[in-house]
């Protein structure tokens, strides 16, 4: 395992993840890529999961005043979101897409940063939901954060407008089971992939954590650019420790 902390190093082995020399590349991004681009870390001291109890999963369905809590703590983290713009390296992400080298993006982000970069859909994995918009617990249909603003300052749980079901943020939330279909797609990406990329995830998260170690036994390289140390260090060839945005700020540039 080699670390590296000189920026400009960084920079030329990055540049290399785009010489071809891998077809099958598979990342996962996880808050660190999104700090850089304006959203907090909402599990950071000070951050919204820090000043309040997480509204439960059963609370949620079963409570109108659990509901009504988990909206207003929506609204307020897609103020953050509706400000944040995507940055150099989830740009580097989507040149990697173009050029036919990244196979799939899986992401443990919940802020929409990847959809705004232009990255392709049918080639991203949002393993923990989406925070940007609504769906129905009943038909899965999808619906607008923005629009439900007004019913809930009434005091009113919003509901689906096609079969009168539960509305809610299509995040999964503590307590809620996780998209099997999803981490079964994420799993197997990267049990063939040629080369994982972890950018800006702690590695601490499950099932998210296991992804690179399934993908060192199966016989592809790891690259971990973290600002901080990450339990999974010592299963990596190269440890980036530098900030995203800057380390691909001239990503695919001639």
């Amino acid at each position: 395992m080699t670390v590296i902390t000189s920026l400009l190093e960084a920079r030329e082995l990055v540049a290399q993840f785009g010489d071809g020399s891998h077809r099958r590349i598979v990342a996962l991004t996880g808050a660190g890529i999104s700090t850089e681009s304006g959203i907090p870390d909402f599990r950071s001291p000070g951050g919204i999961w820090s000043r309040y109890e997480p509204v439960q999963y059963q609370d949620f369905v079963a409570s109108e005043e659990s509901r009504l809590e988990d909206w207003n703590r929506r609204f307020e983290m897609l103020d953050y979101f509706s400000r944040a713009k995507p940055n150099e390296a989830h740009m580097a992400l989507v040149r990697l897409a173009e050029e036919g080298l990244m196979s799939v993006l899986i992401t443990q982000n919940v802020d929409g940063l990847h959809q705004a970069s232009g990255f392709p859909d049918d080639r991203l994995i949002e393993i923990h939901g989406n925070s940007t918009y609504a769906t129905c617990l009943s038909c899965g249909l999808h619906a607008s954060l923005l629009d439900q603003k007004e019913k809930v300052a009434a005091g009113h749980t919003p509901l689906c407008q096609a079969c009168g079901g539960l509305l809610k943020a299509a995040v999964v939330s503590f307590g809620q089971q996780m998209p099997e279909d999803a981490l079964r797609r994420a799993a197997e990406c990267a049990a063939n992939c040629d080369l994982f990329l972890v950018l800006g995830s702690s590695l601490v998260v499950y099932p998210a954590a296991q992804l690179p170690a399934i993908a060192v036994q199966a016989g592809a390289g790891l690259v971990i650019v973290n600002a901080q140390e990450t339990p999974l260090d010592s299963l990596a060839s190269k440890v980036i420790q530098t900030p995203l945005a800057e380390t691909f700020a001239n990503f695919g540039t001639k």
